[in-house]
């Protein structure tokens, strides 16, 4: 099993700490280390992921659940309407993101803000946040990494100039959280509201 760079810290750290405890403390304590330990490898895996060769579709950026699908005005980066998707990762889910689609990196921005329940419609707006504006050569997508609750830190790789392939890994956040995607209003959409989605596979939406 692959796991993201990110995670080695955590998983070395309470291994290191599990052990310790096996030698020098009793076993029960020993034992909760060592389930924190494969609990850090569990939530950090990155498994190989079959994106699909299709062109003219966007896939998920994050596993999870469809927890928004509407038209918005976009005012930050793209200054248009746009149509978001929210897709919320428990911390069951697999946390490495992905990028939706083949694109030139054209700004990385990170907002600092609030930690409000990712669930919260406002939690797009006012909490912490890493924004990614690929620019498609057919126009420009956002994708949003939203801290939440539990989730205060996202790694986002990329760099402006840095040119992604759709379903590509490029960060993740840690300990669950939310990623919005803003596409062309146009865009077909593929998904519904309750579905759950699989990062770089499934097809979230098509361009017209």
């Amino acid at each position: 099993m692959k796991f993201a760079k990110e995670g080695y810290p955590f998983i070395g750290f309470f291994a290191v700490v599990a052990i310790a405890a096996f030698i020098a403390l009793p076993v029960w304590i020993a034992l909760f280390f060592f389930a924190i330990t494969f609990f850090m490898a569990f939530f950090f895996r990155d498994p190989e992921r079959s994106v699909p060769e299709e062109e003219a579709v966007f896939v998920a950026p994050a596993d999870g659940k469809v927890m928004a699908l509407q038209l918005v005005n976009e005012s930050l980066y793209v200054n248009d309407r746009m149509l978001q998707i929210s897709i919320f990762m428990s911390p069951l889910d697999v946390h490495v993101n992905r990028a939706p689609c083949d694109g030139k990196v054209d700004q990385v921005v990170h907002t600092q803000g609030r930690f409000l329940s990712a669930f919260k419609p406002e939690a797009s707006v006012v909490n912490e946040n890493i924004a990614m504006v690929l620019d498609t050569g057919s126009g420009k997508i956002i994708v949003r990494q939203i801290a939440g609750f539990l989730a205060r830190r996202a790694v986002c790789r990329a760099k402006p100039g840095d040119v992604l392939k759709k379903g590509e890994r490029y960060g993740l956040i840690k300990f669950s959280s939310r990623v919005d995607l803003f596409l062309p209003a146009a865009t077909l959409p593929e998904i519904s509201i309750g579905e759950m989605v699989t990062a770089g596979e499934s097809i979230i939406g098509r361009m017209r």
